[in-house]
């Protein structure tokens, strides 16, 4: 055996030991907080213990935790649960591991900032992961778009998603749309154009299939949200012209010569309620609409489609 062969040999060795003393330091982990449950993903809960006791293993500990953290949030997010009590620790576990973990940043905020059960419901938490990315990655301005996505979705905070879109505009090699949508937050901040452009825009620039097909199940959304609008105020201006509402959908359409009913994206026909609201037929269908759906209505576990 030459020396490059057993230079070879000492390299997959220390490799395979390395593997296996991270598992069993993972072991003694969670040996440490016996009373916890599977389901709450068993750790420490402060970063810098979990640092200190990786024995340099950094990398290697925070994909094993950033793979927790998906399949916790994917446990609960399946049994539509209203609480993610580890999401935020098990985050900053896994980004003080290795603060260039770009994908738990883009992710966990995702994870964090929606509401029950889509999420974990802390946007606050959200924005400080966003921050601690930005401070460890200032070049990456996707996380800046992130981070703006968070105030403006989450929050309403169009000032400060105007303020953090500008910040990313001026990264080298920032997507010339960051300037469009700083300027779009201070014009015409909670329109649906807007919202339409930003979930247009992190469908095109994400590779993941779950960030896509959530924008994907957004812009479906919105498009609901918007027709429902729009028709609940043609049905409006028909009762303040005619002093009563439509009796049917098919007046509505015969009132506005309209070629035919209007439909949602899935092609079924809006509905219109005695009281003048407009519903879709399958609510189910549209698991982020605001608009249109009957009174008390609960939603099923999520379904997701292709852009079409």
């Amino acid at each position: 055996m030459n020396a490059r062969q057993r230079t070879t040999v000492i390299a997959a060795a220390c490799l395979a030991i390395s593997a296996v003393a991270c598992v069993l330091l993972l072991r003694h982990l969670d040996k440490i907080r016996p009373q916890a449950t599977l389901e709450d993903a068993l750790y420490i809960s402060s970063p810098k213990m979990v640092k200190r006791a990786s024995l340099g293993f950094d990398g290697l500990m925070a994909c094993i935790y950033w793979t927790r953290t998906v399949q916790y949030f994917g446990h609960r997010h399946f049994d539509r649960s209203h609480t993610y009590n580890e999401l935020a620790p098990l985050l900053e576990i896994t980004t003080t591991l290795d603060p260039h973990l770009i994908s738990a940043y883009q992710f966990g905020a995702s994870f964090l900032a929606p509401k029950p059960p889509n999420g974990a419901g802390e946007p606050g938490r959200a924005i400080q992961l966003m921050e601690f990315g930005i401070e460890h990655n200032p070049d990456n301005w996707q996380l800046y778009y992130n981070l703006g996505f968070v105030y403006y979705t989450e929050l309403k905070d169009y000032r400060n998603a105007a303020a953090v879109f500008e910040r990313g505009s001026n990264v080298p090699n920032a997507h010339p749309y960051m300037k469009i949508l700083a300027a779009q937050m201070a014009a015409h901040a909670g329109d649906f154009a807007t919202a339409r452009m930003l979930w247009s825009a992190t469908y095109e620039n994400a590779y993941e299939a779950n960030i896509r097909q959530n924008a994907v199940e957004h812009l479906r959304a919105i498009r609901v949200d918007e027709d429902v609008t729009n028709l609940e105020a043609i049905v409006t201006q028909f009762g303040q012209r005619t002093g009563r509402l439509p009796s049917s959908m098919s007046e509505l359409v015969a009132d506005q010569h309209w070629r035919g009913v209007p439909v949602d994206p899935d092609g079924n026909a809006y509905k219109l309620t005695a009281e003048g609201r407009i519903e879709v037929q399958n609510p189910d269908d549209f698991p982020f609409i605001t608009k249109g759906t009957p009174p008390g209505y609960k939603p099923g576990p999520p379904k997701f489609h292709t852009k079409s």
